[in-house]
């Protein structure tokens, strides 16, 4: 694996005729079954050098582009489109190559990095929440962003939000994620939770006992004033 003329990493691949559950004699030799696609472009079977994509996948990120080149032919921009892996020993059994036109843009995820620390979480010890894990965005293709990051410093409290309009996105790249959507909030512990439960339950306990009590004492003041003017009645008759 090297770095290609234009920066990006460069893949190799061979032709490919196994297919189906022959590809599994490629994968004990240390060949990864994959095949390349494209909007316009016949799919074309392929097979990858395991040891050099486990390298290309550490060191990629999850919407980089990556020249292949199949054969030793000239290298063509693609995406990492999916990869499929052993439920066990979670290593690639077959991945998909999508081969981009540097003039279309492309429909992808892209993961949303935290970076500081919220003082809610610090301080008041509360549970940071990540609502999203990623946004939606079109681009071009070599103006796709590998990740978004965003403070969490703002959380002061457990009212304040982060929500996708906070985001810092790109000029050149569109958000397709609502922008009301929350990114990230913190949340009180359960003990805190239940301590402002209780208080909010005797304050409004308190407030209706102050209630019923203004309302005894009108009731009181109207009961002697009804009093009074019995009274004046008798005393006039």
């Amino acid at each position: 694996m090297s770095t290609a003329t234009t920066d990006r990493l460069h893949l190799a691949a061979e032709p490919r005729e196994l297919v189906g559950k022959k590809v599994a004699t490629l994968r004990r030799v240390g060949r990864l079954p994959a095949v390349v696609y494209g909007h316009g472009v016949g799919s074309e079977n392929v097979s990858l050098d395991a040891h050099e994509f486990e390298l290309l996948r550490r060191k990629a990120g999850q919407n980089a582009l990556i020249d292949l080149s199949v054969d030793g032919k000239k290298a063509r921009p693609v995406l990492v489109h999916d990869v499929q892996v052993h439920p066990v020993h979670r290593r690639p059994l077959h991945v998909d190559l999508f081969l981009v036109r540097m003039t279309e843009e492309l429909t992808v995820d892209v993961p949303l990095v935290p970076i500081g620390v919220s003082s809610a979480v610090e301080n008041l010890n509360g549970t940071l929440m990540h609502q999203l894990d990623s946004v939606r965005i079109k681009a071009l293709p070599d103006h796709l962003p590998q990740s978004i990051e965003y403070s969490i410093e703002s959380l002061v409290d457990f009212d304040t939000v982060i929500k996708v309009s906070d985001l810092a996105i790109p000029g050149d790249v569109t958000l397709l994620t609502d922008s009301d959507e929350v990114v990230a909030k913190v949340l009180a512990s359960r003990l805190q939770a239940e301590a402002a439960e209780l208080a909010a339950e005797t304050a409004e306990a308190v407030s209706e006992a102050a209630e019923g009590a203004e309302g005894a004492e009108a009731a009181e003041g109207e009961g002697a004033t009804e009093g009074g003017e019995a009274a004046g009645d008798e005393s006039e008759s």
